[in-house]
This record gives C-alpha cells, sequence and structure tokens, in this order.
C-alpha cells in the first residue's frame, strides 16, 4: 500500500507547488462541469478504445508514475488502447471533487472498474487525482496519480 501512496503524496505535493501562487478557486459551476466532463470522457474513450479522442484528453506532455516506479506517458497510454493491450469493460467515478485556479484545475475522486491488461484483471477500487490545464480553450490531463484501495 505505501509504495501506491508514495506517488500519489508527491502529486498532491507537486499540484500544491503549482497552485501556491494561484487564484482563489473558481466557484464558477460551468468551468466546473467542464472538468468534470472530461474526466467521464477519459473513461468512455477507454471503454470505446477511442485513441482519437484520448489523444485530445491527454496533453502531449503528460506523465504519470506508477506504484512499481515506471514514468506513462501520453504515447504509452495511446499505445496500449490502440493494440487492445488495455480493456476497459466498464468504470464508475464516485463524485467528482474539482477546484479550478484559473487555467489549472485539481480532480479527484474513487473509481470502480473493471479492466484488463494484457488479459490479466487489473481492475478494483481505485481513487486518482488529476491536475489539468486549459490549453487552447480546452482543458487536458497534463499529470496524474491514483492508488488502489483495499
Amino acid at each position: 500500500m505505501n509504495q501506491c501512496i508514495v506517488p500519489f503524496i508527491f502529486m498532491c505535493v507537486g499540484a500544491g507547488a503549482v497552485l501556491a501562487d494561484a487564484p482563489m478557486p473558481s466557484r464558477d459551476e460551468s468551468v466546473v462541469n467542464a472538468v468534470r466532463k472530461v474526466e467521464a470522457e477519459i473513461g468512455h474513450a477507454m471503454i470505446r478504445h477511442d485513441v482519437y479522442m484520448l489523444s485530445r484528453l491527454y496533453a502531449d506532455d503528460f506523465k504519470t508514475i506508477t506504484s512499481s516506479g515506471a514514468i506513462i506517458t501520453k504515447r504509452d497510454i495511446l499505445d496500449d488502447f490502440s493494440s487492445f493491450r488495455d480493456e476497459v469493460a466498464s468504470f464508475e467515478n464516485g463524485p467528482v471533487d474539482v477546484q479550478v485556479f484559473g487555467n489549472v484545475a485539481v480532480a479527484h475522486a474513487a473509481v470502480r472498474e473493471k479492466r484488463s491488461l494484457d488479459g490479466k484483471e487489473v481492475g478494483g477500487e481505485f481513487v486518482w487525482m488529476n491536475l489539468l490545464k486549459k490549453r487552447e480553450g480546452r482543458w487536458v490531463v497534463v499529470r496524474s496519480a491514483g492508488a488502489r484501495v483495499k
């Protein structure tokens, strides 16, 4: 469990550093809902293997780190879904909490998913946090962290 939490803590600290000089959180529900929509679209695109949509939802410089220390990039995600190595059969996000600070947003929630990687069941219950940035008029995920809930 500690291996899962360490990357998650680093993500939180990194997000805190980015947001330290940010304006007060936006209370504009339309902006918050736009970020929530991106989060829902990610799951739906994964189920459909919609690599084009995934490429629009993840920033070109997207990175995350796994509990084993591996760096995952946007290219890795696109390759896994285009090759059908990664299969998401279903997902159910809990309430998605969003805070928006200008052109940066943090979203987090719990998710239950049915998923396999290379034919091995890897689904379950997780918590996740995404750091998004508004670029060229749309929200994209630039960093992500998550941990399995036991």
